[in-house]
């Protein structure tokens, strides 16, 4: 896929590749407000590290704004939580983080709302459900940064060899589609279903908002143990697990492991997210992509994940971080960003963008779901907790809905949320 930057961004990034006195962290004394930044790195190798698009970024912004310098701090994934957290405990938070949930910092009241540091223009362009999905009671904390979603894989190969002329639209079709693969291609996953603790979560409310269900009712409330997913989990032990559908034991199985034997040929069928294009693509796979099957029909939803960008309040550089976050909203830098790692957009232009380029027809199955996105709970503070819990029980319930999703339920009210 082409990569591209810029041009404001061009000489910017050339000069953090090269030289370090040319950083974001190089700039004089002479700036009269610092801003600290601290990011996610989604980079896996020092020559594609977020720290380079940071700086050009960085580097663009102070020379258009003279008076306010940023510092930048980009972190790996596996850290960022801890440093965050230990910031955090310490007081010396930054002025800006970028990194996957907020809720708890809300909850701290450590943040300012959305509103107080981005201008109108800059809010109007974001998709409405990642808007609504940093909300917390009803007020925006969580600014999207960029989002993922996920949609149905199948492997056209093991389709021809099977027989079968079409994906399914439903649960029934993917049943049935199911048994004929395990009778023509023997030694294939029909359907994998991972329900480990890796991210049972996903799995789990992808599959029940195929039933008109999911984690919360239509009040915000939690409603894990509602009639419509505990049917959800009766149709998947009925229908896939008990008949040797999918894997044995379906709690034991990772998303990582159901990826791994899609992109090897070893499975038909999943969900998956736009990683699995490259991973197949890799593996030399024939695939397919299109809406996940649902009870009646394909989702109209998608299950849609965002990582965030948040404001702390306590330096007072409100004004300074407006600008700054305006600037990095700008058409030009999200695409940037979104198209050097080959995410997705959370805002209509870099939606339209990428939408009318044509370089990412191996994304296009996506981009049309996100706008229609659900997303977890996220403005709950007791998600977190209560994810954990759904990681380790998705997996049992699938053998007892009933037991297993009522206590979870009782779980979630015990932790005082919504």
């Amino acid at each position: 896929m082409e990569r591209h930057l810029p041009r404001l961004l061009t000489a910017a990034l050339a000069c953090s590749l090269t030289l370090t006195a040319c950083s974001a962290s190089g700039f004089g004394s002479g700036a009269a407000v610092t801003i600290r930044l601290v990011a996610a790195d989604y980079g896996d190798k020092e020559s594609n590290s977020s720290q380079h698009y940071w700086n050009a970024v960085a580097s663009a912004f102070t020379a258009a704004n003279p008076g306010i310098r940023v510092d930048v701090r980009v972190v790996n994934w596996n850290d960022i939580d801890k440093r965050v957290k230990e910031m955090i405990d310490s007081g010396d938070v930054p002025d800006v983080l970028q990194t996957g949930g907020y809720a708890d910092k809300v909850a701290g009241d450590l943040l300012y709302k959305a509103s107080d540091v981005l201008s109108i223009g800059t809010r109007a362009d974001f998709l409405d459900s990642f808007a609504k999905a940093g909300q917390v009671e009803g007020i925006q904390y969580g600014i999207p940064f960029v989002s993922s979603a996920r949609a149905f894989f199948y492997n056209k190969a093991v389709f021809r060899r099977a027989g079968i002329a079409e994906p399914p639209t439903t649960w029934d079709e993917l049943r049935r589609d199911a048994q004929r693969i395990r009778e023509k291609v023997p030694g294939t996953v029909p359907y994998a279903l991972p329900l480990g603790p890796e991210e049972a979560q996903a799995e789990t409310l992808i599959w029940e908002l195929g039933n008109d269900g999911g984690f919360t009712d239509r009040s915000g409330r939690y409603a894990l143990d509602s009639p419509q997913n505990v049917e959800t989990f009766g149709w998947l032990r009925n229908n896939l697990v008990t008949p040797g559908l999918t894997y044995p034991d379906p709690a034991r199985t990772d998303r990582r492991t159901a990826f791994a034997d899609f992109a090897a040929g070893k499975a038909a069928m999943l969900n998956g997210h736009p990683s699995l294009v490259k991973l197949s693509e890799d593996g030399g796979i024939d695939y397919g992509i299109v809406p996940i099957p649902g009870r009646a029909g394909p989702l109209k939803s998608t299950l849609g994940v965002a990582d965030w960008m948040m404001a702390f309040k306590k330096w007072g550089h409100r004004k300074e971080i407006k600008k700054f976050l305006d600037f990095v909203y700008t058409g030009e830098n999200t695409l940037a960003f979104d198209e050097a790692y080959n995410l997705m957009p959370v805002t209509h232009d870099a939606l339209l963008a990428m939408t009318a380029s044509g370089r990412h027809h191996d994304l296009e199955p996506f981009l049309a779901l996100l706008p229609q996105a659900t997303f977890y709970p996220l403005g709950d503070t007791s998600w977190d907790a209560i994810s954990a819990e759904i990681k380790k029980s998705a997996g049992p319930a699938v053998r007892r809905p009933e037991d297993v999703l009522g206590d979870l339920q009782k779980q979630a009210l015990a932790a005082g949320s919504h």
